[in-house]
């Protein structure tokens, strides 16, 4: 893990940190995260025995290949951050793709691949999970997002998220100002309230919720198994106070906060700014984490494990579990799946975690 011990270090902290993250920065960083750089379409190994997953590979290469040149030209570099260039001419046929998919199948990581491979500069296609994509709005407003983003070949939306109609009918306006743009479209998607156990949600859903929209999409279903239910080891325990400390004053680059803490200081900074509040942090180390007292709180944490584990960046803790940190009622509520996978992604990184305190 490239651990290095330093003389007499004192460790970060999240609660001191009050980052300003220029609108600039938001839309650049919308990328796919570090554990999505390298891959491709060719690093997807499609399952022989689910035909769907070759076909998408398919399917989204050459919805790659149409986009060369549909959008964002290189005269169009010359508008500015918030300029138009010349007016696309309108779109024929589907300008989008909807990925319907069980868990673990690999929608990320198509989805990654497909921005990768659209022929455009990073600066002309965008992607990010339909968290980001709201917090921008309420960083930027709505009109200067539309302009933002107007100017794009490519927007990719991973994890669309369905549990609340305000934001999906505010990301519905959204993305019908940008098809009118020009912008081409592909989305990835939660599931339903309701339908968790499931595993995954028909394109129907997603097409109505959306719409206007479901004309310039194209539901792309791809069937298999959830890969990452095969022989992960369980979450470790958590330490005690006297070995997070001691890891994060001995871990470069590590923070040491207090849970109840960090959860007050969550409140007073904006979510589009929790990946800037991660900016060269090795590790995060948590003492006294506890279950959260109520529903905004548990969203704010949601969005912060998100930008860790797209990250990468290992966590620490002494106190409860993470698989205790929502209540039962939370976990069956409408943001229920927001929480199961704050509980898995913040699991993995747990694990990840476990070689600070034996460093």
């Amino acid at each position: 893990m490239g651990i290095s011990p330093i003389a007499d270090p004192s460790p970060l902290s999240l609660c001191a940190r009050e980052p300003r993250v220029p609108a600039e920065r938001l839309v650049a960083e919308m990328v796919p995260p570090p554990r999505f750089d390298s891959v491709r379409f060719d690093t997807y190994i499609p399952d022989p025995k689910q035909p769907s997953q070759t076909e998408a590979v398919q399917v989204l290469s050459s919805f790659a290949a149409g986009l060369r040149g549909a959008h964002a030209t290189g005269a169009g570099k010359k508008r500015g951050f918030l300029g138009f260039g010349k007016k696309p001419a309108a779109p024929t046929g589907p300008r989008g793709v909807y990925l319907d998919g069980g868990y673990g199948v690999g929608k990320t990581h198509l989805l990654a691949s497909l921005w990768h491979a659209t022929p455009a500069e990073p600066e002309y296609k965008a992607f990010g999970t339909f968290v980001e994509l709201t917090n921008l709005v309420g960083a930027l407003g709505f009109q200067q997002t539309v302009k933002t983003l107007g100017g794009h070949r490519l927007l990719c939306i991973d994890e669309f998220e369905l549990d609340d109609p305000g934001d999906t009918v505010l990301v519905s306006s959204l993305l019908a100002r940008l098809v009118e743009a020009g912008v081409a479209l592909a989305a990835t998607s939660n599931t339903l309230p309701g339908k968790l156990g499931e595993g995954r949600f028909a394109s129907a859903d997603f097409l109505r919720e959306i719409q206007g929209l479901s004309a310039h999409f194209r539901p792309l279903r791809i069937d298999g198994e959830d890969y990452r239910h095969r022989g992960l080891p369980e979450a470790p325990a958590p330490f005690t106070d006297e070995q997070v400390t001691k890891a994060a004053y001995a871990t470069e680059g590590a923070s040491l906060d207090d849970f109840p803490h960090l959860l007050e200081h969550l409140a007073r900074v904006h979510p589009s700014r929790y990946g800037a509040l991660t900016d060269d942090l090795k590790a995060v180390c948590l003492t006294d984490v506890a279950a959260v007292p109520d529903q905004s709180t548990a969203l704010r944490l949601v969005v912060l494990a998100d930008r860790l584990y797209d990250r990468e960046i290992p966590v620490l803790t002494s106190g409860l579990p993470f698989d205790r940190l929502f209540s039962e009622e939370m976990l069956n509520g409408g943001y229920k799946k927001k929480y199961f996978r704050a509980i898995s992604r913040l699991t993995a990184l747990a694990r990840d975690a476990k070689g600070l305190v034996h460093a």
